[in-house]
Formats: C-alpha cells, structure tokens, sequence
C-alpha cells in the first residue's frame, strides 16, 4: 500500500515527528490469547481481516491497520511507547495522510521523473538489491581457523613494544647546549618553557616548527639517529632532560613529555576484532565480484579520452556554501530539512550517519 512512497521518505521525515509508535493490534492480540487460549482459525481470520481494515484513503492509495502497524513497529521501543494512546495514533496517522498527500501531488507535478528523484529511487534500489543478496552472510561465517591465520600473520596489530614521547632541541655546538641546559625553563613537567626555547635556539626546522616535539617511537625506530633513541629510551620519567647527545648535525638536549606502555593481546582478546575486519573484507570482495560479474553482462561503453572535457568550477569559494554550514553547536553538516544526496549508494553493513534532528511542523 505504502511502499511505493518510500522515496518521499523526505517529505515523510519532514512530516513525522521523531518520537512515536506501538500498535493497538500489537497489544490487543497478545491480551487476547491471554484470556481466550488457542485462537481458532475463525479468530485468525477476523484478526487479519482486522489488519486490513482500511484507516484512511488518498486518491489510490489506502492507508490499513496493518501499514500503520508496521510504520510504529519499525521505530525504537522508546519511540512505540508514545504511541500507545488513540490520539497519538490518529497524529500519526495524520502524518502519513499528509505524506501521501504531497506525494500525490508531486506525483501530479512530474516530479517522479524528476532526474534527482530518479537517481535518489536507484540508490534505494541499489540498497536494497545489494542487502536482499548479501545480508545473508554473517561474521559467524568466518572460521576460528581464519581468525588465528590472521592473528599469527599480523603480530604487529596485536603486539607493541614500550614507546616514549620525545622533544627536542638541536643547537650548532656543546656551548650552546649548556646554556640551554642551564635554564629554568628547560625543566619540569610543563612543557611550555621547553617549547619557547625550541624557538629561540634549536636549528632543526622539521622539529621547530612543532615544539620539537618527535611523537611516540619505540626502540626499533629507524628514522631517527640510533643515538637519539638510545638516549631517549635512558630517560625514566616524564620530565627528565637528558644531558647533549652528540649527532652529525649538532647537540640535541631530549625531554621526556610521554611515555606507553607495551602492548601485548592474546588471541582471545581479539578474536572478535579480527572476525569481523575479515567479514567486512569478504563481503566486500564478493559485492566486487558481483558488480564484475554484472558489469559483463551489461554493455558499458567508456569514453575517458572526452574526461579532459569535464570542467570543474573552481571560481567560487572552496568549501561548504554558506547555507550548508551547520548552526552553531548543532554538530550536523547539512541544515534541517535538506538531505544531502550519496554520490554512490551505501553498501549493507556500511556506517550509518545519524540522522539529522528535524524539528515537527508548526
């Protein structure tokens, strides 16, 4: 009855307010049952019959007991609880009638064949074709065996050595770095001092630009001098400046600003980690294979010597129009009302971005 009218869901969550749904039938049968036993097959039939009572016509379109039902039942269990009450049924109901209303009548205006609503109706398909075929798959598909090959092949994801956090300041010569060394600043748990003699007397401008700051490395660290991380590693708390360590390109004075400790997770720890990272591999292996397969039935002609034509408008501003950008606190990209559209159609399983508040019609 309904359905059809899914790729109005905009109009519809323009309609509907965010809190709502629990059937009367949902509840009526259960009591039902409860005081009369076994229903007999009479009883069956009136409940469905029930079910198709129709609540509200629009043009073609009947809205029945049963449509309503599955719109409340499919929300949150918090939500259905609001809509215990016959007046809060009928406002949903209302919502519906007026989601109908407005697609009939986008319907009139030739806006199902509108270019953006057809693209927007193939993403759905596109969903649903990908979900209908592969949401039978599941992470208990993967074997524990696969889950230990991965786990023995990748000690690295499961297995860290002890790293620390270094700054540092690199001057020309050892006179300089008793000076540095001698002052104040250089010392103690706060970090800021160090940082102002980064900038007055370190030469290494990578490092200066950052506070000297070095990241976390451990031990094996290949990238810094084998002199830098030894005396690094020497430093026991945070804090603590090393004295000059002599390198090919000057003195380096080390402060110890964080330390890790290693990490090391057993196969138990993990093994759920790991089965759904192969999971979400395999499945997307095969969606690859799929597309391949149907790609090869279909006649697909590409034309990439014309791309150079395509012109990309770099006249304006770059970055979101100003009527994109989110209020203030909202924390949402895309202003109430105005659903951005997918540049491909999102896989099953893949992340949902949470909805965005809209606020009920007046």
């Amino acid at each position: 009855m309904l359905r059809h009218a899914d790729g109005m869901g905009y109009c519809l969550r323009m309609q509907l307010p965010r809190c709502g749904r629990l059937a009367a039938w949902a509840l009526a049968v259960p009591v039902l049952l409860a005081v009369t036993g076994c229903p007999s097959t009479s009883a069956k039939r009136a409940v469905e019959g029930k079910k198709g009572t129709v609540l509200a016509k629009i043009d073609d379109v009947s809205i029945t007991v049963s449509d309503l039902e599955e719109r409340l039942n499919s929300q949150t269990p918090y939500v259905r609880a609001r809509y215990t009450a016959v007046e809060q049924k009928k406002e949903f109901l209302e919502n519906l009638v007026k989601f109908e209303v407005l697609a009939s009548e986008a319907r009139r205006q030739g806006l199902d064949r509108d270019p953006e609503v057809v693209r927007a109706m193939k993403q759905v398909m596109i969903q649903k074709l990908l979900k209908q075929r592969f949401d039978r798959l599941k992470a208990e598909d993967i074997t524990d065996d696969e889950v230990k090959a991965y786990f023995d092949s990748h000690p690295d994801e499961f297995n860290r050595p002890p790293e620390v956090r270094i700054s540092m300041i690199l001057v020309p010569d050892e006179e300089t770095a008793k000076k540095v060394l001698s002052d104040p600043r250089c010392r103690g748990l706060e970090n800021l001092g160090f940082r102002d003699l980064v900038t007055q007397y370190s030469i290494d401008t990578d490092t200066k630009e950052r506070g000297g700051d070095l990241r976390f490395f451990d031990e094996r660290n290949r990238e810094l001098p084998a002199e830098i991380v030894s005396a690094a590693f020497k430093l026991a708390n945070i804090g603590d400046v090393s004295e000059p360590v002599k390198t090919k390109h000057g003195q380096a004075i080390l402060k110890l600003t964080g330390q890790r400790r290693a990490l090391t997770r057993t196969l138990a720890e993990v093994s759920q980690q790991i089965r759904a990272k192969l999971f979400r591999e395999r499945r997307q292996r095969l969606m690859d294979d799929y597309e391949r397969s149907l790609r090869q039935k279909s006649k697909v002609e590409v034309n990439e010597a014309k791309l150079s034509e395509v012109r990309v408008d770099l006249s304006k501003d770059i970055g979101a129009p100003e009527d994109l950008r989110p209020p203030k606190g909202s924390g949402s990209y895309h202003p109430p009302f105005q659903d951005a559209p997918q540049a491909s159609p999102m896989r099953p399983g893949a992340p949902t971005p949470p909805p965005v508040a809209k606020p009920d019609s007046p």
